[in-house]
Order: structure tokens, then sequence, then C-alpha cells
């Protein structure tokens, strides 16, 4: 990627009539181009696209676009935003709201979940609005042995909640099977994601979604009541017996690396675990996996060239003996979790001289063709609910209709949506870290209280 797409420069490139600049963040800015050019090229010449790619780091691309912005950087017209920038961009005055004919097609073919993490109400507004296109978006699925829930419990069925997992966890290891439960539990955004996501199946929240300025953390009885039934949950994963010892270092990779090694039965994670599975069974990395070379080695000799979708359903149904997926592990009985959402979405920059044209891209770009390339070739769910009933993106995510239910809008959990989202995640984490180690009662007021800072511009502004 960093051969393919021009190196970004510290100064403004300027505008250049009918050429817009899009600034991607590396991972998938190698999709994006390929999708700017087939736009560019379906525009019979109204317009070009240069594709940028900005640094891998989140804060990195955040801080590279911020700049930019308040620089009033002409030669930036698009970027790729991380769903928990939109208060922040939109409050800036950085990003321009989609116009509303536009709108409201984006809001009748996007799942409620990803149409939400690209909506705000700036003071000037009179009501919410759309200030990005949702581009990808992404949601953590359970994932679980099988075979190891047939030979110690005696049963095929997943647990689904947290309470459950756990029991089931503790007969498992008690039997001399594995004992981890993989999560993301290092100081990091990956540790907010969890416990947003128990904080919400629990029937909580950071801040109230219509008032940014109140933190709803312990503000009634309830409230406090889910926060502390949260942190339960959190700890008792860190601290049962056979836990993880590296659970306050773990991110998504170690989590993933954690299961392919035979030491979990359980995990949460995002979608790109299946694939990682698969390959690596496929080249007899995994042990409990031994089918998978055995029976299809030949598909994955060559790692360069990787057996195209229509070819894994044979595989999958053997991978799926041992290492199948299932819905996120709720919090109440009977009541379906809620999970976070990640992803992209393209906004059109205040600073562009070309805003229309930038508009009529943004929406190509974004356009089923284009989500296409991004799922099946990327590896990044779809926004758009059409394309979970394509077959060829059936054939790539054979756990497509799980994540679709959890991007509804009843089933997705949103990130706090406010304008100094970086401060909340960034001293909320560090409280929770290491996790497990404090009290959930006590706790809850000490988060409270960083979100208060966090709102008040006070503690660390990031």
């Amino acid at each position: 990627m960093a051969v393919a797409l021009p190196v970004l420069s510290a100064c403004s490139s300027g505008s250049t009539p009918g050429t817009l600049n899009v600034y991607a963040p590396a991972d998938g800015a190698s999709f994006i181009k390929q999708a700017a050019e087939t736009c560019a090229a379906n525009s019979k010449g109204e317009y070009k696209i240069n594709t940028f790619a900005l640094p891998k780091a989140a804060d990195d691309q955040r801080l590279q676009l911020a700049r930019r912005l308040a620089g009033n950087d002409h030669g930036l017209d698009l970027m790729g935003m991380d769903v928990v920038w939109t208060a922040e961009f939109a409050d800036a005055g950085w990003i321009e709201p989609v116009p509303d004919e536009l709108a409201a097609r984006i809001k009748a073919d996007t799942l409620g979940g990803p149409y939400e993490t690209a909506v705000w109400k700036t003071d000037d507004d009179e009501a919410k609005r759309l200030y990005a296109i949702p581009t990808w978006t992404n949601t953590q699925l359970l994932w679980y042995r099988p075979d190891v829930l047939q030979q110690f419990l005696n049963k095929d069925t997943p647990p689904v909640t947290w309470d459950e997992m756990l029991a089931d966890n503790e007969i498992i290891r008690k039997a001399g099977g594995p004992s981890y439960i993989m999560v993301q539990g290092k100081q990091y955004e990956g540790l907010m994601v969890w416990f947003n996501s128990v904080l919400s199946s629990a029937g909580g929240q950071v801040v109230d979604p219509n008032d940014p300025n109140k933190q709803t953390l312990n503000d009634t009885p309830e409230h406090r009541a889910a926060t502390v039934k949260a942190l339960q949950t959190l700890k008792s994963v860190a601290t049962a017996p056979g836990a993880d010892p590296s659970i306050t270092n773990s991110d998504e990779s170690s989590a993933r690396l954690g299961m392919e090694s035979g030491k979990a039965t359980f995990e949460v994670n995002w979608p790109f675990v299946f694939p990682s599975m698969r390959s690596n069974a496929g080249a007899g990395d995994v042990a409990f996996l031994p089918e998978v070379k055995q029976e299809f080695g030949p598909l994955f000799a060559d790692p360069d060239n990787p057996p195209p979708d229509n070819e894994l359903a044979p595989v999958n149904d053997v991978v799926r003996t041992k290492f199948d997926f299932a819905r996120y592990p709720g919090v109440l009985p009977e009541v379906p979790s809620k999970v976070t959402l990640g992803g992209v979405n393209i906004a059109v920059a205040d600073t562009s001289e070309q805003k229309d044209l930038a508009f009529k891209a943004a929406e190509c770009m974004t356009n089923e063709e284009s989500q296409k390339l991004y799922s099946i070739s990327g590896g990044t769910p779809p926004t758009l609910a059409a394309i979970y009933d394509d077959p060829d993106f059936q054939a790539a995510y054979p756990m497509g209709q799980q994540i679709k239910t959890q991007l509804e809008s009843e089933n997705a959990a949103l990130r706090p949506a406010s304008p100094v989202y970086q401060a909340i995640s960034t001293l909320l984490v560090a409280k929770l870290s290491p996790v497990g180690a404090w009290d959930p009662e006590t706790l809850v007021d000490q988060l409270a209280d960083q979100v208060d800072k966090a709102i008040k511009g006070e503690g660390l502004i990031p």
C-alpha cells in the first residue's frame, strides 16, 4: 500500500477543478483507491480522484485530518472517518451535512446501527442530521469450540450470556479442557469496545444519547446497577480460575492466536478471525483442526493465491465443526445483547471547494458495487442491507446473517456519541486498567467522575 498510494505531505496541495482528493485510513485505502478509480471512470470525465493513505493508527489519522481541516486545506475534499469522530468533526464545522435528498436515500438502504454512527445534531441544527455516508462497518461475534462443548458438556449450543459462558467454562476447565476466554483487555480502544458492549447489554450507557453533556453511568439507581453489573462481568472474566494470564495485555491479535493455540473454548472478536483460522488450519498450524490440511491442503499451498470464496464452502463446514460462531453474549437472561460497532464513514470536508462534486463521488464510493469490493475483497462488512442477500457476499461471509442481525438498530451499541469521545475513552480505559483489579461498586463513581471531567474539558485531553 505504501508503494501504491501517494505519501502524505505536511502542507496543503491546493484544489484543482475536477480533481478530488480522498484521504483514507491505511487499512482499506487500497480498496478505496480501487472504488475511486471505478467511480472516476464511470463519471465520464466529470471528475477524477486521488487517494492518499492516512497513518495506520486511528489516533494519528484523526490528528492528520484535524490539522489539515483546522489549517483550511482546500486540497482535502473527502475523508474516511472512524465512526466515533462524527460528533467532534461536525461540532468543529469540519464536515458538511449530507444533502437531504441523498441522506433520505442512504437512510432507506442502510442498516440502522451503521446509519446512526453518522448522525449528529450541532447547535446550529434543528434536528439530528446525517454528516457522513456509512461505508463499511463491523461487529464482534462469539467464537467457540463446538467440539469442546460436546466433549465436556454434552451439548452443541453456545452460551447466550456471559454468566452462562463463565459457568460452562469452569466445568470445562475442571474436566481438563481449555480454560481461557479470549477478550480484549489491554489499555486501549478494544477495552472500551468490550466495556461498552457489556454495559449496553446490561441496560446501561455512558452518556445520554439526547444530551451528550450528561453522563449516565450512575445518575439513576437503574443506570448504576447496570454499570455495576457490567463491571462485575468484566472482573469475573479477568479473574476466573484458569483465565488468560496475559488478559491485561490482550488485543484482537492475541485473542485470535490464543484461540488458534487451543487454549480457549470461547472468544469475542471481529469476523477476521474466521478466515485466519481457516487459512492457518489449511497450512497445518492449528493442532485441533488437522482435518483442514488433510482434506484441503492443496487449496492453501500458495499463500499468495488463496482459493476463491466459491470453493470454500466445504472447508468452512469442516472448520465449523471445531470453530463456530454465534451472536455476541448478553448480560441479562432472555435479553438480547447489544454490540459495539466499528467501521468507517466517508465525509465531505468543509474545506473542499468542490462540495457538490465531492458528494457525487462519495455516493458512488459507498454504493453497492463499492461496498461489495470493501466487504468481499477488503474483509469489512457492508452497511447496505441488500448486500447481505448477495450470493457472492454469502460465500465470503458464512456468518453474514449473524452480523446483519447485530447491525440492526435494536441490537447495535454505539460508542458514546460525544464531541469529546476521544477524551472519554482515554480516561475510562485508564481507570478500567488493569482489567479486573478493582472493586465494581467503587469503580462506578470513579468512571462517572472521569466522564464528567472529559465533558467539562478537564483531565486528559488528547
